[in-house]
């Protein structure tokens, strides 16, 4: 309701200001009445004040955070690059499936760093702004004196672990390479089963400690796999031999045939020609193999009983190639079965100096075994004047004396390739009933 001035003039309220002013201002709904002064000016100002108070807030919260990330930048460049506390070399085994706390807990521990929570932090910092680049990888690690944080990270990061070196030599059977591989101690696990003779690479091999016993065994025999398959597809023509398997038989009987590399293609190409001319291959460690197996002991003199004993193995009472392998033959043998030397040898008898003299015809071959025999009596006049000064000096051993010189009851016979006439497979190799003692090889241990 308007006031009525002292003048006789109606005064407005503020509730009259918001009135039409006339029938045609009513009539018009979508035309707002004018505000009264000093409104729009208080609400304008609220506004103001509230975006103020809003900017100033966030400034102080980015200005407090650039003073929060200054300091930690210093402090984690401070800790992050300078020297550790590590006076001497040491290694470290991370397990895996370790937390970043366990990690940090072992890395103090162990002297590494001077500080698990700086490590924390400094670790945290870098794989937020480098992430996929710094993380902690399981394995063992080397950290070197006055080892730095960043150092540490980037160690654990490449996961380069402290790499161990197994070697398996040439010419042991699948038993012997898993008794040598369970008594390594950077290896865990069992091996589920012996693997098939033949099956494994001998090579020098790195490895991790932890690293599996039966994952070494699958990286053998995927090598031996690999090796096979590109030396089969550069063999010689016309070979004796059909299969890749074929070809691992041979190598293995050359593995233990000899160890020396000027003379593995020439014995290859002995056995290729008797296999071509139908001779039996009459190799010595076959007879091993055939009655012992996987355990057998390469160097044991063989016996003339040994030699008659009939089983799948020995090449003096079967003809061609043994069924299986009786080693695993490195790569320098397999590639010689398949590229074996050209010549017209067929015998070889050992020379007294490691190496063989070998021989075309029958005649030559048995002039090699008597310049060899000569060789083996001087071994024995030598190792019975030994016996003697023993026996001399120790009664008790006259037995091994005796032994020695021939009077034990099994007779070792002559290490002698085929020595029997070309035209009589079944006779027996000249000399075989002597007692002279067969030179024994080295096994390659």
């Amino acid at each position: 309701m308007s006031n009525i001035r002292r003048d006789g003039a109606p005064t407005l309220s503020r509730r009259d200001g918001l009135r039409p002013r006339s029938p045609a201002e009513a009539l018009e709904p979508g035309r707002a009445p004018p505000r009264p002064r000093g409104v729009r000016q208080r609400r304008e100002s609220r506004v103001v004040r509230g975006f103020a108070r809003v900017v100033s807030s966030v400034f102080t919260l980015a200005l407090v955070g650039m003073l929060v990330l200054g300091g930690l930048t210093v402090f984690v460049g401070h800790v992050y690059s300078r020297p550790g506390p590590l006076t001497v070399a040491q290694t470290v085994v991370v397990p895996k499936g370790a937390s970043s706390n366990e990690i940090a807990d072992d890395l103090e521990r162990e002297g590494v760093i001077s500080s698990r929570w700086a490590f924390m932090v400094s670790y945290l910092v870098q794989s937020r702004t480098r992430p996929g680049e710094v993380m902690l990888r399981h394995g063992e690690y080397l950290f070197k004196p006055q080892v730095s944080v960043r150092e540490v990270l980037e160690i654990l990061s490449e996961g380069k672990s402290v790499q161990y070196r197994v070697t398996i030599p040439e010419g042991l059977t699948s038993q012997q390479i898993v008794e040598r591989l369970m008594r390594e101690e950077n290896l865990v696990g069992e091996i589920s089963q012996i693997p098939v003779e033949g099956s494994l690479m001998p090579e020098t091999y790195s490895i991790e400690n932890g690293m599996e016993r039966q994952e070494l065994i699958r990286r053998m025999q995927l090598k031996q796999e690999q090796v096979l398959e590109k030396a089969w597809e550069r063999r010689s023509p016309d070979l004796p031999i059909s299969t890749p398997q074929e070809a691992v038989v041979l190598a293995s009987i050359i593995e233990k045939e000899t160890g020396r590399a000027d003379e593995r293609q020439r014995i290859a190409g002995v056995f290729v020609n008797r296999l071509a001319k139908n001779m039996r291959l009459q190799s010595d460690p076959t007879i091993l193999y055939g009655i012992f197996g996987g355990a057998v002991q390469w160097g044991k003199p063989i016996l003339q009983s040994e030699k008659d004993a009939k089983n799948a193995h020995n090449t003096y009472q079967i003809n061609g190639l043994p069924p299986t392998p009786i080693c695993n033959p490195g790569r320098p043998a397999l590639e010689a079965a398949l590229n074996p030397a050209a010549h017209e040898d067929v015998f070889f008898v050992a020379d007294g100096t490691g190496g063989h003299i070998f021989s075309k015809t029958y005649q030559e071959h048995q002039a090699a075994v008597s310049k060899w025999r000569e060789i083996e009596r001087e071994m024995r006049a030598r190792q019975a004047a030994s016996a003697s000064e023993t026996e001399a000096a120790a009664p008790e051993a006259g037995a091994a004396a005796g032994e020695a010189s021939g009077e034990a009851k099994g007779i070792p016979v002559t290490q002698v390739i085929n020595a029997s006439e070309p035209d009589d497979e079944a006779a027996e190799p000249a000399g075989s009933a002597s007692s002279i003692p067969m030179p024994v090889r080295k096994p390659k241990n």
